[in-house]
């Protein structure tokens, strides 16, 4: 049986590449057609293959909504809690996770710092949109008309001497972040906060949230903050590997202090 299962899941990805006759099938399973037709005719009946009038088969639309499905399901919340608190009890810092919907970046978990300085942020609160590590990462993923349109409608507040102070800076640190792959916010919100960010990517490649690390100066200078900024991106790529389905990861392992 458990050969039969894996002859007729090696048929998906064959016709993921494109339609095939029968004679393809059989010879890429090294099977007889009447086998191959049989395994075939399984996935049929279930829609996940679909015979075309040419007598060649291709994926069929269940898979797709199926997969749909299976996206629109997943709780990157619950998935990157476990990494985000390991990664939080080995540096000892405040962890952020963050998504961009409807037009605004929300913080949809924390971990507290160990620290007795707490940072203000709430579960469910809007983020600083222009200057913070988090919402840098989700506009840049952005294609470029919605990124430039974004960056022109947005206020830019003068948060501190370091914000970004318009639209046009804005958008060239957004390239920034896209060519490199992480985030910073030094002082942009607050003179004695920094923060240091990696995007979470879904199996297409999209960024799909957003997590940082932040501390504020009295505790550890943005140098040393960015000192742990390795950490930080692959704690986002552990998250990734796990949401995307490329790797049943564990959570990022505690290391002791």
């Amino acid at each position: 049986m458990s050969q039969t299962v894996d002859r007729a899941l090696s048929i998906l990805p064959l016709l993921a590449r494109g339609p095939a006759d029968l004679g393809q099938v059989a010879t890429s399973l090294d099977v007889h057609k009447s086998t191959a037709l049989r395994l075939l005719r399984t996935l049929h009946e279930h829609g996940l293959v679909y015979r075309q009038q040419d007598q060649r088969y291709r994926l069929g639309a269940r898979l797709f909504a199926l997969a749909q499905e299976a996206v629109e399901n997943l709780d990157v919340r619950e998935i990157a809690h476990p990494h985000l608190t390991a990664l939080n009890e080995q540096v000892g810092h405040t962890v952020h996770l963050a998504v961009y919907e409807e037009n605004e970046v929300l913080y949809i978990d924390k971990v507290e710092s160990r620290y007795p300085v707490r940072m203000y942020s709430r579960i469910g609160k809007p983020v600083a949109i222009t200057v913070a590590a988090v919402a840098k990462l989700l506009l840049a993923d952005l294609p470029e008309p919605e990124r430039r349109a974004v960056a022109e409608r947005l206020d830019y507040p003068t948060y501190t001497a370091r914000s970004t102070p318009n639209a046009g800076a804005f958008l060239k640190e957004l390239a920034t972040v896209r060519e490199q792959g992480w985030a910073t916010d030094l002082g942009g919100h607050e003179e004695s906060i920094n923060c240091v960010g990696a995007p979470i990517r879904g199996a297409d490649g999209r960024v799909v949230a957003a997590m940082s690390m932040s501390a504020p100066n009295v505790v550890v200078t943005a140098e040393e903050l960015l000192t742990l900024l390795p950490l930080v991106r692959r704690t986002a790529d552990a998250i990734s590997g796990e949401y995307s389905g490329r790797t049943p990861a564990p959570p990022t392992p505690h290391t002791p202090n």
